[in-house]
Formats: structure tokens, sequence, C-alpha cells
């Protein structure tokens, strides 16, 4: 496994899985938006404060590459890297099962900042995030 900025230790939940046993496509994006919400809330960042400062950070895309399913009641490992490219702020996340080290997935989220709803470069959020940015 690679350096990660951030790592939470989250586990899968029965319901979240389909027919075939595997947890559905679809909540792998709450996983990763949960590492999201909190690391940014590790570096001090509270999105109701950024809103109340008219300071909206946005999701503009996700990709999510499968590569081996978890299953429900498994440990897992979401990890994330940070970093800038023009006005995006751009995580890299991946998620890994605990048990053998397998990674799960491999996705990246850009996010874009939105100030009294116009596009800006998120220079707003940038001293915060600054010590954490990686490269690609």
């Amino acid at each position: 496994m690679k350096e990660y900025t951030y790592t939470l230790e989250l586990k899968t939940r029965d319901y979240e899985c389909d027919i075939q046993g595997v947890v559905n496509n679809a909540n792998y994006q709450h996983y990763l938006e949960v590492t999201r919400h909190e690391f940014i809330q590790s570096v001090g960042i509270s999105f109701e404060d950024l809103h109340r400062q008219g300071i909206d950070v946005m999701v503009s895309r996700v990709t999510i590459n499968y590569r081996a399913p978890l299953r429900g009641g498994q440990e897992f490992l979401s990890c994330l890297n940070i970093y800038r490219k023009g006005v995006r702020y751009i995580f890299e996340q991946d998620i890994y099962r605990k048990s053998d080290g397998v990674q799960c997935i491999k996705a990246q989220v850009d996010c874009v900042c939105v100030v009294n709803g116009s596009l800006t470069r998120g220079d707003e959020i940038y001293p915060t995030f600054a010590p954490y940015l990686t490269t690609p």
C-alpha cells in the first residue's frame, strides 16, 4: 500500500450488499464521501461554517475503477491523497480490504469551490489544505 495523507477504517454492513453478496457499487461513493468529510473535519474545515460564509465545496466528477469486491461485515481502509489542478481539488481515493490488503477500488473525486454562486480557484480554502497537498 502506498503512502496516504489520510486513512479511515470502516466496516461494511450486510444491507449494503446485493443479491450476489457483494457491496453494491453505489455504496462505494458513500464510503468515499465519509472519508473526505472525516478528513476535512480533521483539518478544521466545517462545511456548515463555510456555507454560512457563502463558500460551498462541491463534487464535480467521480471516477471509480472497481477492482475487487467487499462483502458484508468486512473491515476496510479508505485512504486519500489530495492535490490541486487549476480550479479543482482532486482527491485520489483508494479502498483496501483490511484482511488481505487487496485494493478494492481506485477513485478520483474532483471538487470545486463556489463562492456566492460563482466558481472560484478555491483560494478561500487553500491555506487549510496546503499542508496536505501532494503531487499527482
